[in-house]
């Protein structure tokens, strides 16, 4: 099958002529009131951007001549709410309830999935760089062309100013747009070299966009991959999740590794690069991590099923579920190889690297149980498990079941067919008896058949640690056993008792 053309710059403007009529009202109004006040006002960035490639924009983003003291005032009365968090850096918000249907958050238009039209105004910036400072030191600028060419790469470095709607792509983006490339308006080495996120979000737009880094800027980054330490944790983590949810995610990592950026950012991904054994005994780790994260979010579900997509946790968890093989691989006589215990280690490797990164302490212990659960269902693999096991096996994943059954299936990437179907078929063999013991009893949160009150009743004990000893005696009755009823878990818990006194 042949790969289509892309589109030419032509028929992208014509594309994005449709887009941004739809936008017009809200943002020729803008302008208009920008222009009355003797601003200059323009529409820039992912916007006019995805304007191009036939997406209108829920939010809109603006660059102005206007000082962000008369941008705010300028959007307090033009709009319903303004706040200004970033104004330090230039940047001004706004949002304009929808005129239809008689209140805010009613009716359609640009803005919001409600009607409302929420914008984001900018002083033109000439930011200047300290070399070895996280944060660029913030100067403000004074004509829309060098507001743009501080931007990332040339395909967000357009603008349509306003209101009469020109369009201005000093740097060539819309040629770069219609081939699918990734370049910087600049020199890629003074770009990288200002704010070293950018090598980032090349990656990251790889796999939103599906675009190939133009090689020069890919040379770039090789060069420089070094230079991303600079760059704070919580900037690092936005942009691999950014990318980790974005539809093409296997693009952008390859990106990452593939120019030695992973190695600063996330060493634990290029590290999965193992060299093959001679007789090819075990896979290309890397790669099959890759397949996994694919297999994974092709199983992700709609907004009303139990794993929506893009699922962060999921998809965390399925490119780094072997991240403990380089660790624990051993070469066995006969020429075998093994990876014992790979999922605990691999679970305190995922939980320190998130951490480090500063993910949520949620998203750190959800990734890392599930990296350590990622291999339970394979001693399940004969069909002999009991429905103790599958308590067991139910009550580790907890909340994070769902993930786990999606997990373990994109797990499987052997080309035998007759492997896959076998191992796809024991699994729905254990999701069917899991639908079982569900429908008999509740299995979701097992608990004894007697709490800690009626334990102390039985026992005629106080509060203490007896009482944590003997409900822990019942639930391990419970797990083996299933639902006991009162009567019987009262005389094990006395059986238990007059066992530990003698």
């Amino acid at each position: 099958m042949s790969t289509p053309e892309p589109p030419a710059p032509a028929a992208l403007l014509r594309r994005a002529l449709a887009v941004l009529t739809e936008m017009a009202p809200a943002a020729v109004e803008l302008g208009e009131v920008f222009r009355a006040a003797g601003h200059e006002l323009a529409l820039v960035g992912g916007p006019v951007r995805d304007a191009f490639l036939g997406r209108a924009s829920n939010d809109l983003d603006f660059a102005t001549s206007a000082s962000p003291d008369e941008t705010q005032a300028l959007l307090a009365r033009w709009g319903d709410a303004h706040w200004d968090i970033g104004k330090e850096f230039g940047t001004i918000g706004a949002r304009r309830f929808a005129r239809t249907g008689g209140g805010p958050g009613s009716g359609s238009g640009s803005g919001s999935a409600s009607g409302d039209v929420v914008v984001e105004v900018t002083t033109y910036r000439s930011d200047e760089y300290d070399p070895a400072s996280r944060k660029p030191v913030v100067a403000f600028g004074d004509t829309l062309d060098g507001d743009l060419s501080r931007r990332d790469f040339t395909v967000n470095a357009m603008a349509v100013r306003l209101p009469e709607l020109t369009f201005v792509d000093p740097f060539d983006g819309l040629s770069d747009l219609a081939r699918g490339v990734l370049r910087t308006p600049i020199a890629p080495e003074r770009s990288f070299d200002d704010d070293p996120l950018r090598m980032m979000r090349a990656a990251r737009f790889a796999g939103q966009l599906g675009f190939e880094v133009e090689p020069a800027t890919r040379q770039a980054i090789v060069d420089m991959a070094g230079r991303i330490d600079i760059v704070s944790a919580e900037r690092v983590q936005a942009e691999i999740s950014k990318l980790l949810l974005s539809d093409r995610p296997r693009a952008g990592l390859e990106v990452l590794v593939d120019t030695g950026l992973a190695d600063h950012v996330l060493p634990e991904l290029p590290a999965l690069r193992l060299e093959i054994d001679e007789h090819h005994r075990h896979k290309d780790v890397y790669q099959h991590s890759l397949t996994v994260l694919e297999q994974a979010i092709a199983q992700e579900t709609g907004p009303d099923g139990p794993v929506p997509a893009p699922d962060l946790v999921l998809r965390l968890a399925s490119l780094l579920h072997d991240v403990g093989k380089p660790a624990t691989r051993r070469f066995e006589p006969g020429g075998g190889v093994s990876f014992h215990h790979h999922e605990v280690v691999g679970a305190k490797l995922v939980a320190k690297r998130l951490r480090a990164l500063k993910y949520e302490k949620q998203v750190v212990k959800d990734v890392a149980r599930l990296v350590e659960l990622h291999l339970r269902f394979h001693g399940y693999g004969d069909g002999q498990w009991t429905d103790s096991a599958v308590r067991r096996y139910v009550t580790d994943a907890g909340p994070l079941l769902e993930r786990l059954h999606r997990l373990t299936r994109a797990d499987s990437t052997t080309r035998n067919k007759r492997k896959a179907q076998r191992l796809a078929d024991s699994y729905s063999d254990l999701e069917q008896r899991i639908a079982v013991l569900r429908e008999q009893e509740e299995i979701d949160a097992i608990r004894p058949d007697l709490d800690g009150s009626q334990i102390m009743a039985v026992l005629g004990v106080a509060p203490g640690p007896v009482v944590g000893q003997a409900y822990k005696h019942l639930l391990a009755l419970r797990m083996e056993h299933g639902p006991l009823g009162a009567e019987r878990a009262e005389q094990e818990l006395r059986t238990w008792w007059a066992g530990r006194e003698a």
